[in-house]
């Protein structure tokens, strides 16, 4: 399939009903869909519980295969596999965290974690599964450090936000962690020489910014590039100058690189890189956009789709 010429198309395989509210995230277990794995996911909804879709090897048909229940009181918002694919995380409205195992083919809550002061709105693991980060309305993040066992001990909050914190990530290969907010801003959080976690970058307060709510981001496959998405209907990369990280400078800041407007007309409220390459951006415009980087460096749109949701 050649990206640039934007041949190709999107088409429905399967409609998956279950969930009786919106769904609000989706996440792909790492470790399935590899050897004789059959490809896994979750989703979680209004409807306060988490659902596991498996897909039959020999139907290529997708079905659910456990829903899980009577742990969150208000809506699911967020949902995360640890990298290993042994612990699903999952954040909700109730203002808890909950970590779930699969336990002799049975999905089982193991720790609750709380601390938040109300709704938790996103929640990510670092790239070797041994932090574990959440943000919320209450504007604070809060990293969380896996203990043997399955515990999980705070290791830090993190006060730095003015608003609503939409979603945290961490970087695909060091630990460092991003924060999105509806004060307009990206916010870069690294641990000290003290073991203290500081921002040690704001992206947003130049005039290359956003200027409204930052609802995500997502890296490319290197970790060298970001792209975060607005209500200001822009879609924004910025890059690092990862060879100066990897020589053992201390941090190499993050820059603006492009601007892409005028793809959406309302709110701009999720956004993926893939391994591919592709950026998928998803509106409340009911349109899908997908952009690539063209061979000049420049990005451009390449396939425009339709994507039905439910978002506020």
């Amino acid at each position: 399939m050649d990206l640039y010429d934007g041949n190709f198309e999107l088409k429905e395989i399967q409609k998956l009903e279950g969930h009786t509210d919106r769904v609000w995230s989706l996440a792909w277990k790492p470790t399935a869909g590899v050897t004789d794995i059959p490809p896994v996911f979750a989703s979680c909804s209004g409807d306060k519980t988490v659902r596991i879709w498996e897909q039959d090897p020999s139907t290529r048909s997708w079905n659910c295969k456990e829903v899980l229940e009577e742990t969150h009181t208000r809506t699911v918002r967020s949902c995360a596999w640890s990298p290993s694919g042994k612990l699903l995380a999952t954040a909700s409205f109730d203002a808890t965290t909950a970590i779930w195992e699969n336990v002799g083919g049975d999905y089982e809550c193991i720790s609750t974690l709380e601390g938040h002061e109300n709704e938790v709105k996103n929640v990510s693991w670092n790239a070797s599964g041994s932090l574990l980060a959440t943000c919320g309305r209450d504007k604070s993040v809060w990293i969380w450090e896996v203990m043997p066992g399955n515990e999980f001990e705070c290791a830090s909050v993190l006060q730095g936000h003015t608003q609503d914190v939409k979603m945290v990530q961490w970087h695909p290969t060091v630990d460092v962690l991003f924060s999105c907010s509806y004060d307009n801003t990206i916010k870069v959080w690294a641990e000290d020489g003290d073991g203290d976690w500081r921002c040690i970058q704001t992206l947003g307060e130049s005039n290359n910014g956003h200027t409204s709510t930052v609802w995500e981001l997502s890296f490319n496959a290197d970790g060298d590039k970001l792209v975060t998405c607005s209500d200001d209907l822009t879609v924004k990369i910025w890059e690092t100058d990862i060879i100066a990280r990897q020589s053992g400078e201390s941090y190499a800041p993050w820059n603006h690189l492009c601007t892409l407007s005028g793809y959406h007309d309302r709110t701009i409220f999720s956004v993926h890189w893939s391994r591919e390459g592709i950026i998928a951006t998803g509106a409340a415009d009911d349109g899908i956009r997908f952009f690539v980087e063209s061979k000049d460096g420049l990005v451009f749109t390449v396939h425009s789709g339709i994507l039905f949701f439910f978002i506020n």
